[in-house]
């Protein structure tokens, strides 16, 4: 960065000052909050939140020092501003799958295909229709737990819980379900990817701090 685009003194001063306040309406809303989720210390969580972001950066940019301050947030980096009380709530569900035998699929779905007039397996027989039969007759849940079953290998997956004030008008989302998502209204997010177990591998490849196998204290190092 130049110096010409290099935050002023004052700008910092005033980033500094804007933090104070902020800690001191939060603790205000804390000491005065009522319930255990209360709108208001939402909301001067989220601007102390902000402000001691602006202030990190402009302090950095200056300066090139950092604060010692962290704000917890969620995975995704959103924090939550919803409803504090949520009077309704939507479940959006992700699960990915790979199709790594299609025949015991086909089989599948032409057994219920076979014992169900309303099942219609298309005349090609592929993947496709053998998917709409099954989907058509299992619930999504019973699908996930026995998707060996099926040919099908578990992908990803994702559960979302997003708050509303009032529950959607009947038919209102359903040409586009998963389209107007604010992420801030996420008020629990469950996520189940492979790559965790990885992250897991990496550390339990990691050597043994003690060649004699007894684990130290965290601070400490073995005599």
């Amino acid at each position: 960065m130049s110096d010409a685009a290099l935050p002023t003194v004052a700008e910092v001063r005033a980033a500094a000052e804007a933090v104070k306040a902020a800690l001191d309406r939060h603790l205000a809303a804390v000491e005065s909050r009522i319930g255990d989720e209360d709108p208001a210390v939402y909301a001067a969580f989220n601007e102390l939140a902000a402000a001691a972001e602006e202030y990190d950066e402009l302090l950095y940019d200056r300066y090139d020092e950092v604060t010692p301050f962290e704000i917890p947030t969620p995975e995704d980096g959103v924090a939550y501003t919803g409803p504090a009380e949520p009077a309704a709530f939507s479940v959006l569900v992700r699960r990915d799958y790979a199709v790594v035998e299609p025949a015991r699929l086909i089989a599948q779905a032409e057994r219920v295909a076979a014992h169900d007039r309303d099942a219609d397996l298309d005349d090609d027989g592929g993947t496709a229709g053998a998917l709409g039969v099954l989907f058509g007759e299992y619930e999504p849940d019973e699908i996930a737990s026995r998707a060996k079953d099926f040919g099908l290998e578990e992908g990803d997956s994702t559960l979302w819980i997003t708050a509303s004030e009032e529950i959607a008008e009947p038919g209102e989302w359903l040409g586009s379900p998963f389209g107007h998502v604010d992420p801030q209204d996420v008020l629990h997010r469950f996520d189940v990817s492979s790559v965790f177990d990885e992250e897991a591998d990496e550390f339990d490849d990691e050597p043994d701090p003690d060649p004699h196998g007894e684990s130290a204290a965290p601070g400490l190092t073995p005599a």
